[in-house]
C-alpha cells in the first residue's frame, strides 16, 4: 500500500469511527460484557499456547468495503503481541481475513448485528460469527459451511451450548453471562481467578490458624498431662516416704531392732506394695526377719 493510499485508508477509518451511529456507547454493561468475554479467552489462549489473535474494537477493512468495528475478532495463526502496534486490521496488508467474529448486543442496532452483520460477514468469508444478546440472554452462532460459502448457516445449540470451531470451545448463558466452556471444563477471567485465589489464600490462612490452634492445645494438654503426672509422682513418693516411716516407728514401737544395713533396705525400697506387706508384719512379727522375709 503506498503513502498516498494509507493516508486515505486512515482518514477512511477516522471517519467511520467518529460516526456517531457507529460509535455509539451501549453503556457498562455492554462494556463489562464485552471485557469479561476477552479476558476469559485471552487467559485460555495464553495459558494453553494456542497461536491465535484476539483484538477488541479494532478497527477492520476488506479491500473495497466500508471499515467496521466488531466488538471482539479472532484470527487463527497469528500470534498475539505483547504490545500491540495495529491501529487497525487491514486485510490487504496483513494477508487474510477475521476467523472469527463476536459482537456483543445490549441496547443496540439489533437489525444491525443480527439481519445486516449475518449477510455481510458471510459474504466477507469470516468463518464464524457469534452475536451475544446480553438484554435477552441469548447466544446466536452462525457458521459458514464451506470454504466457498457466502451464506452463513445457524449452529444449533447442544445441551445450550453453541459449539465454535474456531475457538475449539462451546459459548453458552450461565447466570446472566457469556460463559466459555472447553468440553466441561468452564473458562475463568481475571477477576474470577482472584477471587478463587484469594478464597484458596483465606482457607489456607484459617486451616493454618486452626492448625496451629490445635498444636497450641495439644500442648498446653500435654503439658497439663506432664504436670499431672509430675504431681501424681510426687504424691506417691510422699505416700511411700510415709509407709517407710510407719514401718520404722512401727519398729521403734515394738522395740525390733533395726541394723543399719536393714534400714537402708527400707529406705531404698521402691515398691509400696512390699512396704505395706512390711508394715502390716511389723504389726505383729516379733523379728525383723520375720518382717522382710520374702
Amino acid at each position: 500500500m503506498t503513502p498516498a493510499e494509507r493516508e486515505r485508508l486512515l482518514v477512511r477509518i477516522l471517519d467511520a469511527l467518529s460516526d456517531p451511529k457507529s460509535a455509539m456507547a451501549e453503556g457498562r454493561p455492554h462494556h463489562k460484557a464485552k471485557g469479561r468475554a476477552i479476558d476469559m479467552l485471552t487467559l485460555h489462549f495464553g495459558s494453553t499456547g494456542r497461536v491465535i489473535y484476539m483484538a477488541e474494537e479494532l478497527a477492520v477493512l476488506y479491500p473495497g468495503e466500508d471499515v467496521f468495528v466488531p466488538d471482539i475478532l479472532a484470527v487463527l495463526d497469528v500470534q498475539q503481541p505483547e504490545d500491540d502496534p495495529r491501529m487497525a486490521w487491514v486485510v490487504a496488508d496483513e494477508g487474510r481475513g477475521l476467523s472469527l467474529v463476536l459482537e456483543v448486543l445490549h441496547q443496540g442496532d439489533r437489525n444491525k448485528d443480527l439481519v445486516a452483520n449475518v449477510e455481510r460477514y458471510a459474504r466477507l468469508g469470516i468463518p464464524e460469527y457469534f452475536v451475544y444478546d446480553r438484554l435477552r440472554q441469548q447466544v446466536h452462532g452462525h457458521r459458514l459451511p464451506g470454504p466457498d460459502a457466502t451464506r452463513y448457516q445457524r449452529i444449533v445449540p447442544q445441551m445450550g451450548r453453541h459449539a465454535s470451531a474456531v475457538l475449539g470451545l462451546d459459548l453458552a448463558v450461565v447466570g446472566n453471562r457469556l460463559q466459555f466452556f472447553q468440553g466441561m471444563a468452564e473458562l475463568f477471567g481475571s477477576a474470577d481467578l482472584i477471587g478463587r485465589l484469594k478464597g484458596m489464600m483465606e482457607s489456607l490462612e484459617s486451616r493454618a490458624e486452626q492448625a496451629q490452634a490445635q498444636a497450641e492445645q495439644a500442648q498446653a494438654q500435654a503439658e497439663q498431662a506432664q504436670a499431672q503426672a509430675e504431681q501424681a509422682q510426687a504424691q506417691a513418693e510422699q505416700a511411700m516416704a510415709g509407709l517407710r516411716e510407719a514401718l520404722l516407728a512401727a519398729l521403734a514401737m515394738r522395740r525390733i531392732p533395726c541394723p543399719d544395713e536393714a534400714r537402708a533396705r527400707l529406705l531404698a525400697c521402691q515398691d509400696p506394695a512390699t512396704l505395706q506387706r512390711w508394715l502390716l508384719r511389723a504389726m505383729s512379727a516379733d523379728s525383723l526377719e520375720q518382717i522382710l522375709a520374702e
